[in-house]
């Protein structure tokens, strides 16, 4: 799965990165410790321009009678995205990019768990593919939503989880945010990343609360 994640590039790193468009105002500060039901930077195109702006992280389907269901869908498993009822429209319709500058893992430790920092070697920003949908309460009030796809782990991150998060390649970035390519012409998108250009380390505990908002939480131990 991806629970956690960090977020340190700059706008004009990210502007330029993603090709960016159009950028919201969005007062985007360092991310040490990013998770779930919080708004995180997400990036959509609509063919002509691509579009930034802030997602909850936790998709709520436009069916859906209680927006909590999105506190469960944080992640969407790859292999079956085109078939559940929760994705199978976000994945036609509504793709997006969410920037990284890396992410958290725990293994366990005999009884205990221990966290580790995942990022590619060489650069400081990739993305996850992602998916989100546009709920609506009952007054008609609009809420964006989004989640990350995972698949299954690489060489590096078998030995700590049996799942990883879909990270695109930069030159694919177009491909998957194509709206009129069909899920099946994207398939070869949801594999595992290059391990040779990820690295790991242990990092402190203080990841376990996202509480804990601090440049100390990717520090290698």
């Amino acid at each position: 799965m991806c629970g956690r994640f960090t977020l340190t590039a700059e706008i004009d790193l990210l502007m330029d990165w993603f090709e960016i468009d159009e950028w919201t105002d969005i007062d985007l500060k360092p991310r040490f410790n990013i998770a779930p039901s919080q708004n995180i930077l997400a990036i959509v195109s609509n063919q002509r321009n691509r579009r930034a702006g802030l997602l909850k992280w936790g998709l709520i389907p436009p069916w859906a009678k209680d927006p909590s269901i999105g506190n469960k869908l944080i992640n969407a498993r790859a292999e079956t995205a085109m078939e559940k009822p929760s994705f199978r429209n976000a994945i036609k319709r509504r793709r997006c990019l969410i920037p990284a500058s890396g992410f958290y893992e725990w293994k366990k430790e005999g009884k205990q768990k221990q966290p580790k920092y995942i990022q590619m070697k060489e650069d400081n920003l990739f993305a996850f593919a992602g998916l989100w949908e546009r709920w609506s309460d009952d007054s008609g009030n609009p809420l964006h939503t989004c989640t990350i796809l995972t698949t299954k782990p690489n060489e590096l991150m078998e030995d700590i989880h049996n799942r990883m998060p879909v990270i695109l390649p930069k030159d694919e970035y177009s491909r998957w945010l194509k709206s009129d390519e069909e899920p099946e012409a994207i398939e070869d998108l949801l594999q595992p990343y290059d391990a040779e250009k990820m690295a790991a380390h242990n990092v402190s505990t203080l990841v376990n609360s996202p509480r804990n908002e601090l440049p100390e939480c990717i520090e290698e131990m």
